[in-house]
């Protein structure tokens, strides 16, 4: 990653802050967003030189062009964009509002979208792009179901963008973690946690840094041939 510049959205905490301070010990330049900005500037200070913070919130169109824009400012150009922002919060059917879904498909699927046309006028061809997404794509996790369709829309926009961008040879990957220790899981009761666990063979959850080296190896040249993909780290809890 050496001489790369990186953008990663949502990058203040958890998951985004791992892949941004994998991306910097790598050699990348990076710039991270989050919503808050007394979080922004400790990640950013805590990856250190190599990082800048910006506070921005994802489920802006308007923030994401801001922050595209200076990125291209900065640097002239973004070559690995990290689209990671996200919210995890539960409802049955019954229990489901409107505020809810539109607030869960704003931060999850929306901020993708325009985070990445946004990006694409600074991108420099063969540039690499992950979406942070999850294996609830694929099962039936209740009371998460809204969480899960934003995640399922995310696999589905991966494969559609890595055909569309192939021709640019900017490719477009999907690291899925299965259940992973942040701050979003904290928020969780331990019966609940305990459930998760159950039936992951490895038998934990996993460590964020887990996730953020998955993530780097797809953002890197070692994945140049690897697009379109989803790249699973869950203790095998997916495909076991």
């Amino acid at each position: 990653m050496t001489g790369k510049i990186a953008v990663v959205v949502g990058g203040a905490k958890g998951i985004g802050f791992a892949i941004a301070g994998g991306l910097s010990k790598e050699g990348a330049t990076v710039l991270l967003t989050g919503r808050k900005p007394d979080e922004v500037a400790a990640a950013a200070e805590t990856i250190g030189a190599s990082a800048r913070g910006i506070q921005a919130d994802a489920a802006s169109q308007a923030d994401l062009e801001r922050v595209m824009a200076e990125a291209k400012r900065l640097h002239g150009r973004i070559d690995v964009l990290v689209l990671n922002a996200g919210l995890s919060e539960p409802a049955t059917i019954t229990e489901e509002t409107g505020e809810h879904f539109d607030r869960h498909f704003a931060v999850n699927v929306r901020a993708a979208l325009f985070g990445i046309q946004a990006a694409l006028p600074a991108m420099e061809d063969g540039a690499s792009v992950v979406l942070v997404g999850s294996i609830a794509d694929v099962m039936g996790v209740t009371p998460f179901s809204t969480y899960g369709a934003t995640k399922a829309a995310l696999r589905s926009y991966a494969r559609s963008w890595a055909a569309e961008l192939a021709s640019r040879r900017i490719r477009v990957n999907v690291v899925a973690p299965g259940p992973t220790d942040t701050d979003m899981m904290a928020a969780v009761s331990e019966e609940m946690r305990q459930a998760l666990i159950a039936p992951i063979p490895l038998g934990r959850m996993a460590h964020v840094d887990e996730v953020a080296s998955a993530a780097v190896f797809l953002l890197s040249d070692e994945a140049s041939f690897i697009t379109g993909a989803e790249l699973c780290v869950d203790g095998g809890m997916r495909q076991v």
